[in-house]
C-alpha cells in the first residue's frame, strides 16, 4: 500500500457529514429505521417508479466452488455461503458462468461497456478506459436512475503516462458514475486487509474505520449509500470488492483474523489436487475471504427488505475470473482453466426468482445487456452478449452453445468452451506486454474433454483421434473472434512438443 494522500483524510463518520447521510449512518439508535419508513413510503407512492434499483455485487477472483449452492463443492461443505444460498433460493442460479477476459482490469472493462476487451481498447491491466466510452452509467443515467460506485476501479491507469493508482480518480475516468463515488482506482494499493482509505467524489481520502476488516467496512459504505436514497429516483450501484483477491505487496491473501485456523481442514478441490502451486498455504485465508463476502451479501440483502425496498431491487453477485492458485502458471489466472474462468453468478429480483438453476453457458459479457434490460434501456447495437431475461424466462430459442475468452499478459491466447469440449490457442513466441493485444497467427494449445476430464488434467491438443473435434472448435472459435471484430488469423496445430511455458496439464 502507498503512503496516503497528502489531503486531509476523512473518517467514515466526517464523509457521511460531508454528503448529507450522517443521519442514516447513525445506525446508533433509531436513524435506519426511520429512513427506512421514509424510502418506503416513497417506494409505495402512486409515481414509484416502475424500473427495480439495481445492486451490483461484485468479488474479485473468486471460484464458483466457494458457493455451497453449487454442490458438492468445498463452499458447501465449509457452509461458506448462507447468503448467497438464500439468495439463489430466491432468485436465479447460473450454474456454467465464465469470465471472458480472467485478469481485472479488461474484464472490468468489458463489464462497464458490454464489449470485448480489444473492443474496449483496455486488453491487459495498466490501460484506461476510453473517456468517451458507453457505459452502464451513461446508459441508465438519461433514463433516470442515479448512479454510484463503491469499491475499487481499476480503469483510470494508462502505465506510464496516466496513473491513479494509488491516487484519487478524476471525474473524466470515472465511466460516468457522476452521482455517488467512494473508490480507489486500485484498491490493494491504498488499503490492506485492516487498513487503508478510499477516495471520495472531491479527491479526499476516507479512511476505514480502525480494527474493521476490509469488506465489512466497504459494506459499511454501501449500506449508508441505501439508507440515504429518498426513492425519487431507481438507483444502479456497483459495490466492487476486491477480495478474495490476493493482497499484492504482502504476497498472501489475507482473509479475517482467525481464518487460517477456522479453515485449515478444507475440501482440496479435484482440480488442485495433486498439483504444484501455493494453494495448501493459501486456501484457508481465501475462503475466509469469501465467507467475509457473503455475509456482506447478508447485510445488503437484509437492509434491503428493512427499506422496504427488496421487492424492486434487481441484485447481481459474480466475480471477475476466479483463481488456480499458481497450478496452472506462475501465477492466478490469465490462463483458459476452469480455475482462471469459472465463476458465481447468482441474481435475484425482478425477472428473477423462484429458486431456478440454469445450465447453459453465460459469460460475463451477457450481464451489461441483462442490467441495461432490466432498466428499461435499449440494448445498444455495438453491446455483445445476449441480455439473461429470455433465458431464465425459457423464451430464448437460440441461446448460445460456447463462450469465447481473451486471454492476455501469461500470453495473446483465446478460447472458446462448450458444455464438453475447451480448445485453446496461443500466439507463438514471447508475449509483447505492448504490441499483444491480437495476433496473426496462433497455435492450438489445450484441448480438453470436460466430460471425462473435468478437472482438465489430460491435454488432447495433439491426439490424432481428435483433429475433427479440433476443427470443429477451431471453427467456433473463428467465428467467435469475428464476433468480437477480430482480424481473422490463422491457426495451425500445436507444436509436436509442448512449448516451455505450455506444461500444464
Amino acid at each position: 500500500m502507498s503512503e496516503k494522500n497528502p489531503r486531509q483524510a476523512a473518517s467514515r463518520r466526517t464523509f457521511l457529514q460531508s454528503m448529507g447521510l450522517a443521519a442514516a449512518a447513525a445506525g446508533c439508535a433509531t436513524g435506519p429505521h426511520d429512513t427506512a419508513r421514509s424510502v418506503g413510503a416513497s417506494e409505495n407512492a402512486p409515481d414509484r417508479p416502475a424500473r427495480p434499483n439495481i445492486l451490483f455485487v461484485f468479488s474479485d477472483q473468486q471460484r464458483w466452488d466457494t458457493v455451497a449452492c453449487y454442490g458438492d463443492t468445498m463452499g458447501r461443505a465449509l457452509n461458506l455461503s448462507p447468503n448467497l444460498d438464500a439468495m439463489a433460493a430466491d432468485g436465479v442460479l447460473f450454474e456454467n458462468a465464465f469470465s471472458c477476459q480472467p485478469v481485472c482490469g479488461p474484464t472490468r472493462a468489458c463489464l462497464q461497456t458490454g464489449l470485448f476487451a480489444t473492443e474496449t481498447g483496455c486488453w491487459r491491466n495498466g490501460i484506461a478506459l476510453p473517456l468517451d466510452a458507453v457505459t452502464l452509467p451513461r446508459l441508465l443515467r438519461p433514463a433516470g436512475y442515479e448512479v454510484g460506485y463503491i469499491g475499487k476501479w481499476h480503469l483510470a491507469s494508462t502505465v506510464p503516462e496516466i496513473v491513479h493508482h494509488d491516487k484519487p480518480v478524476p471525474p473524466e475516468y470515472r465511466g460516468g458514475y457522476e452521482d455517488f463515488w467512494l473508490a480507489s482506482d486500485v484498491l490493494e494499493f491504498t488499503s490492506h486487509s485492516y487498513d487503508g482509505h478510499m477516495f471520495d467524489a472531491a479527491g479526499n481520502p476516507v479512511e476505514f474505520p480502525a480494527g474493521r476488516y476490509r469488506v465489512d467496512a466497504v459494506t459499511d459504505f454501501a449500506l449508508d449509500y441505501l439508507r440515504s436514497r429518498t426513492g425519487d429516483r431507481p438507483f444502479f450501484l456497483f459495490l466492487s470488492y476486491i477480495e478474495p483477491h490476493h493482497q499484492n505487496d504482502h504476497k498472501h491473501f489475507e482473509g479475517p483474523a482467525g481464518s487460517k485456523e477456522k479453515y485449515k481442514d478444507y475440501p482440496v478441490p479435484g482440480d488442485l489436487q495433486g498439483l504444484k502451486g501455493d494453494w495448501n498455504e493459501e486456501l484457508p485465508d481465501y475462503l475466509g475471504c469469501c465467507a467475509s463476502l457473503d455475509s456482506a451479501v447478508g447485510r445488503l440483502r437484509g437492509e434491503l427488505e428493512t427499506l422496504g425496498i427488496a421487492g424492486n431491487t434487481l441484485v447481481v453477485y459474480t466475480s471477475d475470473h476466479a483463481c488456480h492458485f499458481c497450478t496452472r502458471n506462475s501465477e492466478y489466472k490469465r490462463s483458459c482453466h476452469e480455475g482462471s474462468i469459472h465463476v458465481p453468478m447468482l441474481v435475484c429480483g425482478p425477472g428473477f426468482t423462484g429458486g431456478k438453476r440454469v445450465a447453459d453457458l453465460v459469460s460475463l459479457i451477457d450481464v451489461p445487456p441483462t442490467i441495461v434490460t432490466a432498466g428499461g434501456v435499449g440494448v445498444p447495437a455495438p453491446m455483445q452478449g445476449h441480455a439473461l431475461q429470455p433465458l431464465v424466462a425459457g423464451t430464448a430459442s437460440d441461446w448460445q452453445d460456447d463462450v469465447f475468452v481473451q486471454i492476455s499478459e501469461s500470453q495473446t491466447g483465446r478460447a472458446v468452451r462448450t458444455q464438453r469440449w475447451k480448445y485453446s490457442v496461443r500466439a507463438p513466441g514471447k508475449y509483447d506486454h505492448k504490441t499483444g493485444a491480437d495476433a496473426d497467427l496462433y497455435e492450438e494449445d489445450f484441448l480438453y474433454d470436460l466430460d471425462a476430464d473435468p478437472h482438465e488434467r489430460t491435454n488432447l491438443v495433439r491426439e490424432p483421434a481428435l483433429a475433427g473435434v479440433r476443427e470443429e472448435m477451431k471453427e467456433r472459435l473463428l467465428r467467435r473472434m469475428a464476433q468480437a471484430h477480430e482480424t481473422p488469423p490463422s491457426i495451425v496445430p500445436a507444436a509436436a512438443e509442448a512449448r516451455e511455458g505450455t506444461g500444464a496439464p
